[in-house]
């Protein structure tokens, strides 16, 4: 007997809060190396998330959402470094920076479609790598700025947090990560979710049935681009580093490679290529300094194995209620 609607609801909560326990209890058994990498695996893991929402359930494939981590990369670490704001803040002030201007990139970008939208999206990222390099006085471009350590601590009744510490600046990622991916699962399974799926695989449909398609779009590219801002934000609070090599193509790119490894339109599959394509590239670089063409070779490789992704691959053949 086909399970439920609300049995399989309390399924799926179960696997995603299981998911957050077991990566809760991992700090715990975690070397320092590899501490700091789940760390930074979990803050990228939630651009591939945002990346996800819009590629992976409403169907528009985007080349310039490097610009929409840049934009909480820079609103964060210039608000941190140049203005004096707490890391809380300076956290906000990236997530919204990020958000707003993905509503304005929004209003233009998607008075196209197909081909033109993923054109337009990368011709935008490029404006914005460009300002960033020409405004270099204060950015200092591709050579970037580091956040010190006082810009990375937050006063609290009775201390501080000090995003500098290992084990706090993994649970501050491991929040941020929780929070992203329980906010993408309520999303994909409320009817504004379902509405972006129907778009993905007929807009035309989806108009005919009354909906307003160019909002619903508008909506996935805004939430798309908060989730990405947010990641940018936190990856600048917790490693002290803002620079304009992430605002470049190659980050854009590295999204839609992490969102394809771990399967498009799963909710779980962006943390798995995200962890993936980092270990990947970690010890294949410990082997050559070409170590591109041993991570082009496995990446070719699991696309013709696993076409759908690891996750979405497993989700067509075995466990078909994954969200």
């Amino acid at each position: 007997m086909a399970p439920t609607r609300k049995a399989e609801g309390g399924r799926i909560m179960a696997l995603h809060l299981g998911v957050i326990a077991v990566l809760f209890l991992a700090q715990f058994l975690l070397p320092a190396y590899h501490l700091s990498a789940f760390t930074r695996i979990m803050v990228l893991a939630v651009y591939a998330l945002g990346y996800n929402m819009l590629f992976g359930y409403t169907g528009l494939l985007s080349l310039g959402h490097a610009m929409f981590f840049a934009a909480g990369l820079y609103g964060a670490g210039l608000g941190a470094h140049f203005l004096g704001l707490n890391p809380l803040t300076a956290f906000i002030t990236g997530t919204l920076a990020g958000g707003a201007f993905a509503c304005v990139i929004g209003l233009v970008a998607l008075r196209t479609s197909g081909v033109a939208f993923m054109i337009v999206t990368m011709m935008f990222a490029q404006a914005g790598y460009l300002t960033i390099l020409l405004f270099n006085d204060v950015t200092r471009g591709d050579e970037g700025f580091v956040l010190e350590a006082g810009e990375r601590q937050l006063a609290l009744p009775g201390g501080a947090l000090d995003l500098a510490a290992p084990h706090t600046a993994y649970n501050v990622a491991l929040a941020i990560f929780a929070v992203a991916l329980i906010f993408c699962l309520f999303l994909i399974r409320s009817p504004i979710g379902r509405v972006f799926v129907a778009i993905r695989e007929n807009e035309e449909r989806t108009r005919m049935l009354g909906y307003n398609a160019y909002r619903y779009k508008l909506a996935a590219v805004t939430v798309s681009g908060t989730l990405s801002a947010m990641a940018g934000a936190a990856y600048a609070l917790l490693f002290a580093y803002v620079g304009a090599t992430f605002a470049s193509i190659q980050y854009s790119i590295f999204a839609l490679l992490w969102v394809l490894l771990g399967g498009t339109g799963t909710l779980l599959g962006p943390l798995i290529g995200t962890g993936l394509m980092f270990y990947l590239v970690d010890k294949s670089s410990e082997v050559t300094s070409s170590y591109l063409i041993i991570v082009g070779a496995i990446l070719i490789l699991l696309v013709l194995f696993f076409p759908r992704g690891l996750l979405g691959s497993l989700r067509q053949h075995k466990l078909r209620w994954l969200p």
